[in-house]
C-alpha cells in the first residue's frame, strides 16, 4: 500500500476521464475546496448510499464553495449508467489502473468479510483551494460519512 496522506500534504495531481470520457483534472478545480472521494464500485449498495448522500448535500456544499468529485476503478460507461440511474450531477471519474487511488493511499490491503483482500479502500479527502490536503479520511463507512463531513465543515 502507498503512503497515507496527511493534512498539509500536497494533493497528488491527476487527470482522469469522467463518465462521458472527458478529462477532469485536479488543477482545473484549483481555487475551490474539493471533496475527493474514492469508492470501490458503482451500483453497489454502499457506494450508491454514499454517492446519493453526496448528491443530497450538493446544494449546501456548493454554497460553502466545496466541489464534490468521486473516483472508482469503473470504466466510464458504467459510471454513466450509475450517474443516470441515481441522478448524480457531480463528476464521477474512472481510474481503472488504480494509479490515482494508489497516489492517495486509497488502494491496498483491506479486510472484507474477515478476509484480507487487495482493492479500493473507501477514503475521502478535503483538498483546500491551493491543492493541499485539509483532511484525510481512510476506511470510512458509507453510511453517515457525508453527515460527518458536513459537521467537520460546519455546514
Amino acid at each position: 500500500m502507498s503512503e497515507r496522506l496527511q493534512p498539509g500534504d500536497v494533493a497528488p495531481e491527476f487527470e482522469l476521464p469522467d463518465a462521458d470520457g472527458s478529462p477532469v483534472s485536479l488543477a482545473a478545480l484549483r481555487g475551490k475546496r474539493v471533496i475527493l472521494y474514492f469508492y470501490p464500485a458503482a451500483m453497489t449498495p454502499g457506494c450508491t448510499k454514499e454517492s446519493v448522500d453526496f448528491e443530497g448535500s450538493l446544494g449546501e456544499l456548493d454554497a460553502a464553495g466545496v466541489a464534490v468529485v468521486g473516483v472508482s476503478p469503473d470504466k466510464p460507461a458504467k459510471l454513466a449508467k450509475f450517474r443516470e440511474k441515481e441522478g448524480l450531477t457531480f463528476p464521477l471519474l474512472s481510474d481503472p489502473d488504480a494509479e490515482v487511488l494508489k497516489a492517495y493511499g486509497a488502494y491496498g490491503e483491506k479486510k472484507l468479510y474477515g478476509k484480507v483482500v487487495v482493492g479500493v479502500i473507501r477514503s475521502t479527502f478535503l483538498i483546500d483551494a491551493d491543492g493541499r490536503i485539509e483532511k484525510a479520511y481512510y476506511n470510512v463507512k458509507a453510511t453517515g460519512h457525508v453527515d460527518r463531513l458536513r459537521r467537520d465543515l460546519g455546514i
